[in-house]
């Protein structure tokens, strides 16, 4: 049984940092990649940043680039979202999840974690 477990979210001005956490307990044969997402009120959901489970290739959305960093750690099988310069409009849920490739679109991923609340002050 796969599991993701997002931590870190919470409440920050603008301008501030925070990194998320997705711990995977278990990673099915042919999961290769691994993504946040992120999903406000009323919006649907958006992709923010994807890695390769081996080589770590990235991929970022342009609203993150140059200010989100996504990493991975192979052993802990833990994925991370560091956030930086943060501005009100990254206020949503941000979701992790595991597929089988990298992509930006949320129907390739499989398995999805619960989703952690950042909120973004002006």
């Amino acid at each position: 049984q796969v599991q993701l477990v997002e931590s870190g979210g919470g409440l920050v001005q603008a301008g501030g940092s925070l990194r998320l956490t997705c711990a995977a307990s278990g990673r099915p044969f042919g999961s290769n990649a691994m993504a946040w997402f992120r999903q406000d009120l009323g919006k649907e959901r958006e992709f923010v940043a994807t890695i390769s489970w081996i080589g770590s290739s990235t991929n970022y959305a342009d609203s993150v680039k140059g200010r989100f960093t996504i990493s991975r750690d192979f052993n802990k099988n833990t994925l991370y979202l560091q956030m930086n310069s943060l501005k009100p409009e990254d206020t949503a849920v941000y979701y992790c999840a595991l597929g089988p490739m990298v992509a930006t679109t949320a129907e390739t991923y499989r398995y999805w974690g619960q989703g952690t609340q950042v909120t973004v002050s002006s």
